[in-house]
């Protein structure tokens, strides 16, 4: 029960802090509840057809079908946040001022919304299929009428899961909403990088990238990256205890390419009234 209950919460933590950040992030735009908890739906959906056909994805491009699959969605979900900062930096004033002077629901955002409903999915997906993999794993090399503990391990993990998501939003949306956009678009911005990173780290296991293989450090013995705090950072700044130099290069010129696309795209500054 505790292997299950671990599990469950490592992997809850980290779709639940991005699930936090993108509610907290669309607070006042109208709909967002039916596209974040959509998207939450097609996450459950696809990691249970993932789990059904994991040896197939396995077996898949001389056996490193997992690893491809697993960077085509966190490429995905790299263009939708780093879609939704450079839309917020066009449109996250008018937002701002709507809801600090109307406090009525956003009209506008339908295209973000969209974009952050899919990285729910994703985290949802990817984290939900690990989740099948790992309790499959430990059912299989259980003693016989080991399910009913997995389930409650399973259950607690995922209430334990949910309650730091409740705090991950709560938090953030005790920021005042005039920095509420600023924050939020470093976290995404953020988010964006370590995702860009972990999906090199992925393609280079299925040695599809092989430029800068050096490991630049090993912090495993301070801080393992497996460890709860370790995924807790992992899933918010990419934190890895042995990146390669290739995931440095991808994680930082991620960063760049966002913030240059933001500063192109940020909407104007309001003249200065004239006296």
């Amino acid at each position: 029960m505790l292997g299950a209950l671990i599990i469950v919460f490592r992997e809850v933590i980290e779709a639940g802090l991005i699930v936090g950040i993108a509610m907290a992030v669309t607070r006042g735009i109208h709909g967002r509840g039916y596209y974040i908890s959509g998207g939450v739906a097609v996450g459950v959906f696809g990691a249970c057809l993932v789990g059904a056909f994991i040896n197939t994805i396995s077996g898949a491009f001389e056996g490193v079908g997992q690893e491809l699959f697993n960077a085509g969605i966190l490429c995905v979900a790299v263009i939708m946040l780093a879609w939704h900062n450079i839309w917020m930096a066009r449109h996250g004033r008018e937002i701002a001022v709507e809801m600090r002077e109307a406090g009525e629901a956003v009209r506008t955002g339908a295209s973000t919304l969209m974009g952050l409903a899919v990285v729910v999915a994703v985290a949802v997906l990817r984290e939900g299929s690990e989740v099948a993999l790992f309790l499959y794993g430990i059912l299989i090399a259980s003693a016989p009428g080991s399910a009913m503990s997995l389930l409650v391990g399973g259950i607690i993990g995922l209430a334990l899961g949910a309650f730091v998501t409740a705090l991950t939003y709560g938090g953030l949306v005790r920021i005042p909403s005039r920095y509420l956009f600023g924050v939020t678009s470093v976290l995404i911005a953020l988010l964006a990088a370590g995702l860009a990173s972990q999906a090199v780290a992925f393609l280079e296991q299925a040695d599809v990238i092989t430029l800068l293989p050096d490991q630049l450090w090993d912090s495993s013995g301070i801080l393992s990256d497996t460890s709860i705090l370790g995924r807790v950072l992992h899933t918010l700044i990419g934190y890895s205890d042995h990146p390669s130099a290739m995931e440095a290069v991808i994680y930082v010129a991620t960063l760049a390419v966002i913030a240059l696309l933001m500063k192109l795209f940020a909407h104007p500054a309001p003249a200065p009234s004239a006296r």
